[in-house]
């Protein structure tokens, strides 16, 4: 589990890659069910490396429940790596969606 530099219901912001199998298998669409499950806001896209990038901007407790989850990914990926950059909240984003 990933420490963070804030409170547990401070807001803030996450950046998180994940790396491994983790296009073509349904990860940003598992990524968005569980965040705004967990009342988060923000994305998640496919980079060109083949990884893929989270953003994710809430309470830090529900962001930290994001990357538990992050690391297992659905069914079919196979998850090797999880990098997680915490920020400050930016208030950028509305709702979880897909960025293309």
């Amino acid at each position: 589990m990933q420490d963070n530099l804030f409170k547990a219901g401070d807001i803030s912001s996450a950046t998180i890659v994940v790396t491994g199998r983790v296009q073509g298998v349904y990860f940003r669409r598992f990524t968005v069910d569980n965040a705004q499950k967990l009342g988060l806001v923000g994305f998640a896209r496919n980079l060109p490396d083949g990884r893929v990038e989270v953003f994710a901007e809430g309470k830090a407790t529900s962001i930290q429940n994001l990357i538990d989850f992050l690391h297992i990914g659905p069914a079919l990926a196979n998850v090797e790596d999880v990098s997680v950059e915490w920020s400050e909240s930016t208030g950028e984003y509305t709702d979880f969606s897909i960025k293309r």
